[in-house]
């Protein structure tokens, strides 16, 4: 995924389209419960990295530094922002 503002708004719309697709094939039985937490599980750190990288690129915007020497942030990293 290219790091511009408007790629990662995409994706993120990409991934909130999966989790309601998703709870959509659990309601019809075409997925199972655990199958569906595992993949929701996923989709949410991954929406907390993209989100994340936002986040970087406007305080670099805001410092006057380059937004694209931000960088997607490991999963443990950005999920223990929450704690």
């Amino acid at each position: 995924m290219a790091d511009t503002d408007k790629s990662i708004h995409s994706h993120i719309t990409d991934l909130i389209a999966e989790e309601h697709d998703l709870r959509g094939k659990l309601s019809r039985g075409e997925v199972s419960r655990e199958d569906e937490n595992a993949r929701l599980a996923a989709i949410e750190v991954s929406l907390d990295q993209c989100w994340d990288l936002l986040r970087q690129r406007q305080a670099k915007r805001d410092a006057g530094q380059n937004p694209d020497d931000a960088g997607v942030r490991p999963a443990d990293v950005v999920e223990k922002y929450r704690n």
